[in-house]
């Protein structure tokens, strides 16, 4: 090698080797930096809105000296959607039970250490080993809602009319009295849930004649609706706009309490109908995104405690599958059947199951002839 070249050489080498310490001091610093410090110590969480009492965030923020990051979705489709378009990084998400049922095939979930849970034992063994998860290799309960009729007891009354049937929101002879007083979720599933239930055949039901019979008897009870609705039904019920609303328990139980607290001339009651209705049960999983897996096993932990547990029941009315939650619970949800069924009632409640594609695809056509009629 010429003077030159070695000289040329020596330079390259010695380049490459600073280009390398910068690097390497970069990442140190990195590590060390706030920033990263703070990601390392964070909890994601993807989470239904309002769903996880203030005070828990703060006590499990204390308890493990970290913070909760949450971003927040309306419905488990929006979720899956934000999933698939590529949102990464969430740690815990509390999807419902059909899409655990779509996580779980998606292969996108981790597989839970029970070893870590030792708080899975309060658990009421009823809402185990779900169709969706039969080992609850993915899942661990979380809190439940069931779609119920919420109504204006005063005004039914005077009209003469049921509280507890579906009938309430499909039959014209019972509509003409409500016409505009009347407003249905704005979901294909659960309003064809309820028109299946009515007609005698399980929420779940894939038959292509039934789902017509039951598109069928939505057009025609459509134009006695107020509105298609899955937040405004909550403040019209409780200001007396609305007298009957198909609406989720943890809503008409705010709704009434709002009526009770602002003094309002009438009572919202709300009731399981008597065809049958949809148990929705929210679940926590982890996502294959998630890098804090330690963290999240002992977030889920923390929520399986009675009291962690029984604070979102007390906010929002939720439903709860906790077992010692039940002593932290105020007794007037505890004693209400309609937010804590009984066996007899759990016996007519049903769990989505998840659709294929082709059924999703003649649901979707469905719903179109419904919203353009």
């Amino acid at each position: 090698m010429n003077t030159r070249h070695f000289y040329v050489f020596a330079r390259t080498v010695i380049s490459i080797s600073l280009i390398l310490f910068v690097l390497s001091c970069n990442r140190q610093q990195n590590h060390d930096s706030p920033v990263f410090q703070q990601k390392r110590n964070t909890l994601f969480l993807f989470n239904w809105n309002n769903y996880i009492a203030p005070e828990t965030i703060k006590r499990f923020e204390a308890f493990c000296n970290c913070r909760i990051a949450q971003d927040y979705y309306s419905d488990n489709e929006e979720m899956l959607a934000k999933l698939a378009a590529g949102a990464t990084g969430y740690d815990v998400i509390v999807p419902t039970g059909n899409a655990v049922d779509t996580l779980i095939r998606q292969n996108v979930l981790k597989p839970l250490d029970q070893s870590l849970l030792p708080n899975f034992k309060n658990i009421n063994p009823i809402y185990l080993n779900t169709e969706f998860d039969p080992a609850n290799k993915y899942s661990v309960p979380y809190a439940f809602t069931i779609t119920l009729l919420g109504s204006n007891y005063e005004k039914l009354q005077a009209l003469g009319l049921p509280t507890d049937t579906w009938a309430l929101i499909f039959e014209p002879e019972y509509l003409e009295k409500i016409k505009g007083r009347v407003t249905v979720l704005d979901s294909q599933r659960e309003l064809m849930a309820a028109a299946l239930r009515y007609l005698g055949h399980s929420i779940n039901d894939n038959n292509e004649e039934n789902w017509q019979q039951a598109k069928n008897l939505i057009i025609r009870a459509k134009p006695y609706w107020a509105a298609f609705s899955n937040t405004s039904y909550i403040r019209e019920l409780a200001v007396g706009n609305l007298w009957v609303a198909h609406g989720y328990s943890n809503d008409l139980y705010q709704a009434a309490l709002d009526a009770k607290n602002t003094g309002r001339n009438f009572t919202i009651v709300y009731s399981i109908p008597q065809e049958g209705a949809v148990l929705a049960l929210d679940s926590m999983v982890l996502h294959r995104s998630g890098s804090h897996p330690d963290l999240a096993h002992q977030f889920i932990n923390f929520m399986l405690e009675g009291k962690n547990s029984a604070e979102l029941t007390n906010l929002i009315g939720s439903g709860n599958p906790n077992i010692e939650a039940l002593q932290f619970i105020q007794p007037e949800l505890t004693q209400n059947n309609a937010v804590f069924p009984d066996k007899a009632s759990l016996d007519h409640l049903e769990m989505l199951h998840e659709l294929d594609h082709k059924q999703r695809r003649l649901l979707s056509r469905l719903w179109t002839e419904v919203k353009l009629r």
